[in-house]
């Protein structure tokens, strides 16, 4: 397997690495957004609430 040894090689990694994270953190977001009422409910419910 060959490296990515020139700049433009690690630049395009690097931007498509921080393009799936930012991807992932957009959707927790948002699953959150639309959840998180029913989450927290859940979980004082079970007395875990203070782990938030």
């Amino acid at each position: 397997m060959e490296t990515l040894r020139t700049p433009i090689g690690r630049t395009i990694a690097a931007g498509l690495t921080a393009l799936v994270f930012a991807a992932l953190t957009g959707v927790a977001f948002a699953g959150w957004m639309n959840h998180g009422a029913e989450i927290f409910l859940t979980y004082s419910a079970s007395g875990l609430a203070w782990c938030l």
